[in-house]
């Protein structure tokens, strides 16, 4: 009986393992970090240079996760990013807010950064988000950078 309980014991323990990497799967997958089980609504947003973003990125406003980015797709009239969000309807965004592609640390995944604007008029169902920033991109930076130190220096 004693062979059968360390059995049980280290099956219970296989099993646990196994449930433990598949949520460190689904965060690190960025599946798990908003519930879209509640109600939403849609709202898309143009930006110049997109960087590093995702779908399924988290959208936040004062780091709160009210979101998710659920597609990606170059507008073939502007040659914009067209970004279409998720957005929970327990937040109201008034229509004058501005959408910026932030990143988490230095090197970390980037998200949709929601700034709330002044008007009474809330976003709806399919408007756009005018107000936008686009990606900061740390090669670009680098290479400005550069190319200032060596003009500097002639």
């Amino acid at each position: 009986m004693n062979k059968k309980s360390t059995e049980i014991f280290v099956g219970a323990f296989v099993i646990l393992g196994a449930l433990a990497l598949l949520f460190l799967a689904l965060k690190a997958a960025n599946l798990a970090s908003f519930n879209a089980g509640g109600e939403t609504y849609v709202v898309q947003a143009r930006f110049d240079n997109i960087g590093g973003l995702k779908a399924r990125a988290p959208v936040r406003s004062a780091g709160v996760n009210v979101g998710r980015v659920t597609s990606i797709v170059l507008d073939p009239v502007t040659f914009q990013g067209l970004v279409t969000l998720e957005i929970s309807k327990a937040v109201d965004f008034p229509k004058d807010s501005s959408a910026k592609i932030l990143t988490a640390g230095l090197l970390g995944d980037q998200y949709i950064g929601i700034e709330p604007g002044a008007l009474e008029d809330s976003l709806k169902q399919g408007d756009t988000i005018t107000y936008t920033q686009s990606a900061v991109v740390l090669e670009n930076l680098i290479g400005q950078f550069l190319f200032n130190k060596t003009s500097e220096g002639q």
